[in-house]
């Protein structure tokens, strides 16, 4: 139960520091944690001029003890921040990459 625990708050550092660096105050950067359930969001809502800005940055989930990354619209790479961190990369699923491709990366496939 530990080790959930402290992927939990790593995610939701990662998440809450990532959303303080939105670039223009028109976007309003939105974390949505469901820790009952483990899942995690980073939304972009808002508009600029008449364009709607509306999209999952970051989208993590805890399954069956491993991180599950199933949207990652970051530069850096949250799997990286993830590592960083102590995270084992066995423990750090790419969940948005198709189950065959995920054997040929450093991280668990499933």
């Amino acid at each position: 139960m530990e080790k959930l625990d402290c992927y939990r708050n790593y995610i939701e550092q990662l998440l809450t520091e990532r959303a303080a660096k939105v670039w223009d105050r028109r976007i309003q950067a939105q974390t949505i944690f469901a820790p009952i359930h483990d899942h995690y969001q980073l939304v972009y809502v808002g508009w600029r001029e008449a364009e709607r800005i509306y999209g999952v940055v970051l989208h993590l989930d805890i399954v069956d003890g491993k991180i599950w990354i199933q949207q990652d619209g970051t530069e850096v790479g949250i799997a990286n921040q993830l590592v960083e961190l102590g995270v084992p990369k066995s423990d750090i699923v790419l969940g948005f990459n198709p189950p065959m491709m995920r054997e040929y990366t450093e991280l668990a496939v499933g």
